[in-house]
């Protein structure tokens, strides 16, 4: 197992303690989780900060009987020297972009190792069905960074951001809000200022020459569902999607993010879709992309349908009769994307299947 964990470090240097970041690369998430079981472990090649030699310890299945749900980390001191060394560390999952996600990051201000194997972290880390719901899991690879400072003398800890946390909190508590929605029969109190900043078409709306439209109380959202709404004001107030986002809350998020014009949702959304295409959802996804112009994911559809066992297959799904009569013109698209070997044959099936 030792080669399914690959370390890579960059350092940054302070002016009185020393700090480096490393990532630790688990390729073949799902074979970890199977061989290993509740207390066992993968540990990373040693790597040196302020010192001292390092290694982050890897439990897929949980360190103890209270963590089998979840992932557990620790970082622990290897040098034989390690005698009440201040570090302070932070572990989270990084997206596609290397970026640390919020929602799944966790700090500890300042920790004394007494001794070398004198390890430190958190047992519940994540949550392994949230994280393998979540897009943080790609080609069966997770990616976690280690944010590593050893202290010398007394420094002020300054943790990772929580505005998210403290945004959400004023989302769930209603404090100081000063609008109010009505989405398919429920109510969602929310925060204009928030809405405002967050998308420009809610700015428009809220601030800008429709604000005297929308000063009535309750402003009514029709064609979304509540729990859409709900996921939609969960983003905008805390930048992230729900733990488990199925490609149906996906569909209808990717919606949703047009609408108002929320980028990163979009994205976000879009690449779920592409990474979750088969013979069932082919023919929603391929109309939603050519109804709302989501060029990613219809190129994906594409891509997919020039199987002609895939398009076969698409054919006698539910969404098929709605893409063939929402959408005529993709068809058109569909033989142009076909590849040349299979095109014949494919051709000869859309124009069976279309007369």
């Amino acid at each position: 197992m030792a080669e399914e964990c690959k370390i890579s470090a960059a350092m940054v240097s302070e002016e009185r303690s020393y700090a480096r970041s490393y990532v630790l690369k688990v390729d073949g998430y799902s074979r970890a989780k199977a061989l290993l079981k509740n207390g066992e472990d993968v540990a990373s090649t040693p790597f040196s900060v302020g010192g001292h030699d390092w290694a982050v310890r890897y439990y897929p299945n949980g360190n103890d009987d209270d963590s089998t749900d979840f992932i557990s980390l620790y970082l622990e001191p290897k040098s034989a020297d390690a005698e009440d060394v201040k570090a302070k560390f932070t572990f989270s999952v990084l997206d596609e972009d290397g970026e640390p996600v919020p929602s799944y990051s966790c700090t500890h201000p300042i920790h004394t190792f007494s001794s070398k194997g004198d390890n430190w972290g958190y047992p519940n880390f994540v949550k392994k069905a949230d994280l393998e719901a979540s897009v943080h899991i790609r080609d069966d690879c997770l990616t976690i960074r280690c944010d590593v400072t050893v202290i010398h003398g007394e420094e002020t800890t300054v943790p990772l951001t929580d505005l998210h946390q403290h945004l959400g909190d004023l989302l769930n508590n209603k404090d100081a809000a000063d609008l109010t929605f009505q989405v398919g029969g429920q109510s969602f109190s929310a925060h204009r200022c928030v809405l405002a900043a967050r998308s420009s078409v809610f700015k428009a709306e809220l601030l800008g020459t429709m604000e005297e439209s929308y000063a009535a109380s309750p402003i009514e959202i029709r064609d979304m569902e509540a729990d859409v709404f709900k996921s939609l004001l969960h983003f905008i107030y805390t930048d992230t999607v729900p733990p488990v986002l199925d490609v149906v809350m996906a569909g209808h998020l990717l919606v949703a993010a047009d609408r108002y014009n929320i980028g990163r949702l979009k994205m976000i959304c879009e690449k779920k879709l592409c990474s979750h295409i088969d013979s069932g959802m082919v023919a929603t996804s391929l109309a939603l992309a050519e109804q709302h112009g989501f060029h990613a994911l219809k190129k994906a559809c594409l891509k997919y349908l020039a199987s002609p066992s895939n398009l076969e297959a698409m054919m006698v799904s539910d969404g098929y009769e709605h893409l063939k009569s929402s959408c005529p013109s993709v068809f058109k698209d569909l033989v142009a994307g076909i590849l040349p070997a299979e095109l014949k044959a494919a051709k000869d099936i859309i124009m069976t299947t279309w007369k």
